[in-house]
């Protein structure tokens, strides 16, 4: 069964030992970031401060810092599994005859639950706060010291397309700066900034109205990450990914629905025009990313849960929390990368990278500079635009293990030859690119080289043993009493 709501997912976190609950009185300032950056880089548990300083609103963290913890987020055992099922609906064709259309009618109706459900109220209104609230009675953590101030990290944000009214939601940083208002980093290249463009643009509106949940179900919460295409609803992908559709209400003061299961919502606009200094952020680059003008918004009301508990992530240097939530894309959208790349293997993204600076693939090449394809097309992929260097690799390398992609590409290159560079938009976080948002980007042709590609000489096999003589030495190896 999906989890209901964020505390269904504590509940579950506790009982496989992947929660620890920290009675002690812990400052959100510095000192809940000290705790969970020690905790996720030792393997340690999600982290539950019950008595943070200065609110009584219990604050999580690190709840998706591991793989089994991903897995236990999106109910699986494997996020293979979730793979296999989108692969299934994307092979999914209307068959012939009758008896055959009738075996489809579970999967079609499986299809039809995804779709999210309106509701008239819902568990994140049970307190409703129009008058003396202020955002400050939020834990909201200041991660690092140069921050411009203390981050909402891990928001839900809600707009919609002012063109189609289709529903967004994406997870944008916000800096508190005072009682009522906070920083909106809609970066360039996010549906969010495209919809304040867009309002900005026409000229008919002087408002964009915003709101933002906080601590909903695992699922949910997730998708807000996901890299999807324009208007193709998150909440509809998180009822795929819980196999349930998620409950959403509309707001108390203006018309945009958010998870009815959210322990808390901040609803308000942003005013068109308005700009204001952000940052800046210790960001997950590893680096402080620097103050720039971002959109304000404007915080009219506050709904909550009876005793709500504040959802939240650092991010900085790797790997962090946000590895494992991107290292989970990896691997459930490899099967829709593989529908419009079929050649692709693999692909892997190492923390290192820190997502947009490296991606490692591999490729069953079938003729000349096919790597010189692949990574084009990947550099046309939405988000994987933003991919620094690209490395491809035959499909016979394991590009989940980097020191043998680092062992196979530095010997089967020739600089010259293999490397190419490329100019285009760079991620907003990039701060070596030459201009903001605009810099080159680099592949490498690390497969082997045939002669059509205009190699003469021979290329030489990798040396392995005889499969026969390491089960030998396996027997005698044991015997010998050497483990």
């Amino acid at each position: 069964m999906a989890y209901t709501d964020l505390r269904e997912f504590i509940k579950t976190l506790e009982k496989e030992n992947e929660l620890k609950r920290i009675s002690l009185e812990v400052d959100p300032r510095l000192e809940i970031t000290e705790f969970a950056d020690r905790s996720v880089k030792t393997g340690g548990p999600a982290l539950l401060f019950e008595n943070p300083k200065g609110s009584r609103m219990p604050v999580l963290v690190n709840a998706f810092a591991s793989m089994k913890r991903m897995e236990l987020a999106m109910q699986v055992d494997s996020l293979e599994l979730i793979a296999a099922r989108i692969s299934e609906y994307l092979q999914m064709r209307m068959p012939e005859g009758f008896l055959n259309k009738l075996k489809m009618l579970p999967i079609l109706a499986e299809v039809g639950a995804f779709f999210p459900k309106i509701v008239k109220d819902g568990p994140c209104k049970e307190v409703i706060r129009k008058d003396n609230f202020s955002l400050k009675e939020l834990p909201v953590l200041h991660c690092w010291p140069q921050d411009g101030g203390p981050f909402i990290t891990l928001p839900m944000v809600f707009s919609k397309n002012p063109e189609t009214g289709k529903r967004n939601c994406g997870m944008y940083r916000m800096q508190v700066y005072d009682d009522r208002t906070t920083g909106m980093h809609w970066q360039t290249h996010k549906q969010g900034a495209e919809h304040y463009r867009r309002l900005l643009k026409e000229g008919k509106a002087k408002r964009m109205e915003v709101a933002v949940a906080i601590g909903c179900d695992p699922a949910s919460m997730y998708s807000a990450i996901l890299p999807l295409p324009p208007d193709l609803d998150e909440m509809m992908i998180a009822g795929f990914l819980r196999s349930k559709p998620v409950e959403m209400v509309k707001c108390e003061t203006n018309d945009v629905e958010v998870p009815a299961n959210a322990e808390i919502v901040l609803e308000g606009y942003v005013e068109l025009g308005e700009l204001k200094t952000e940052g800046p952020f210790g960001d997950h680059t590893g680096f402080y990313s620097l103050e720039d003008e971002y959109p304000v918004f404007h915080v009219e009301c506050i709904t909550h849960r009876k005793n709500p508990i504040y959802a939240t992530t650092i991010v900085g240097p790797p790997p962090m929390e946000d590895f494992y939530m991107g290292k989970a894309v990896e691997r459930i959208f490899l099967p829709l990368m593989r529908m419009q790349l079929p050649e692709i293997r693999d692909i892997c993204m190492p923390p290192e990278g820190v997502f947009h600076n490296l991606i490692l693939v591999s490729i069953r090449k079938s003729y000349p500079l096919h790597a010189r394809k692949v990574m084009h097309a990947i550099w046309g992929l939405g988000q994987a635009m933003f991919s620094k260097v690209i490395v491809v690799v035959d499909e016979d390398v394991d590009v989940q293990n980097v020191s043998e992609v680092a062992w196979k590409a530095l010997n089967n290159i020739d600089p010259q030859r293999d490397i190419e560079f490329v100019m285009g938009p760079v991620d907003s976080l990039d701060h070596a690119s030459r201009l903001p948002n605009f810099g080159s980007k680099m592949g490498v042709d690390a497969t082997r080289k045939w002669k059509e590609e205009g190699f003469v000489r021979p290329w030489p096999d990798v040396i392995r043993m005889p499969q026969d003589v390491k089960s030998r030495v396996d027997v005698l190896w044991k015997k010998a009493g050497l483990k």
